[in-house]
């Protein structure tokens, strides 16, 4: 059952608890959200303490939507784990990146092979179901309580271990070589740069991703989300 979500700004009760939906922009953490809008409400209200926490990352290339809660509704954050979601991405055929997607290193590239939106849709049904699939070195997965990105970038070698995850639909949007547009729904613990990843070994050229948006977590969509220039008009600057 869907945890009821804030349609007004300037009504909701942040300090008693209350769930945003928001569309992170480009180039944040999911906890930089997290960070200015505890900020913008603790000088809102005149309060020392807030608790504001989120639920399913976002990497900070990626754009879409964020589920926060605040005060007390961060006890409800369980009930928003493990949730499906639903994406549209777009991979860069013949370029392969470390971190798999724009903002890793070129590590190799190669020619892509003369494909059609076809033949793209067949290599995608290899990706539906239940399968494993394998994390990015370059994720938020701790080992030993470190990040994983923290000890890639650190020099250390880094071993992921597969995951079991779920594909419920994947279909192409548009497709003009080398750029591929897609459609994603999938279960909890996907990633998508491990997909863009993955259809470039398929097809042999590599490939990475070059663009994401989260459009849905279950039921909560985007398009329901309030924009973080909203949010500071609503609550003030912090200053």
């Amino acid at each position: 059952m869907s945890l009821p979500f804030v349609t007004d700004l300037t009504t909701a009760d942040y300090v008693s608890g209350s769930l945003l939906l928001v569309n992170k922009p480009k180039g944040w953490t999911s906890f930089d959200v997290v960070n200015k809008i505890r900020g913008l409400i603790r000088h809102k209200y005149g309060i020392k303490k807030i608790k504001v926490g989120h639920s399913g990352t976002l990497d900070p290339m990626a754009t879409g939507l964020l589920l926060i809660c605040t005060g007390s509704w961060t006890k409800k954050l369980t009930a928003l784990t493990g949730l499906d979601k639903k994406y549209i991405g777009e991979i860069t055929l013949g370029i392969e990146t470390d971190s798999y997607d724009a903002e890793g290193e070129v590590v190799s590239q190669r020619e892509v092979p003369a494909l059609t939106s076809e033949k793209m849709e067949q290599i995608l049904d290899h990706f539906k179901g239940k399968f494993e699939q394998y994390p990015p070195v370059f994720s938020a997965i701790k080992k030993n309580g470190t990040p994983l990105y923290a000890l890639a970038r650190a020099g250390k070698e880094v071993k992921t271990e597969p995951r079991n995850v779920e594909v419920f639909d994947i279909g192409v949007n548009h497709f003009t070589p080398p750029i591929l547009d897609l459609s994603i729904h999938c279960g909890s613990g996907f990633y998508v740069r491990s997909l863009a990843h993955d259809i470039g070994d398929r097809i042999g050229c590599g490939a990475y991703l070059s663009g994401l948006v989260r459009t849905h977590i279950a039921g909560y969509a985007l398009d329901d989300a309030f924009s973080m220039e909203a949010i500071r008009e609503t609550l003030g600057t912090e200053e």
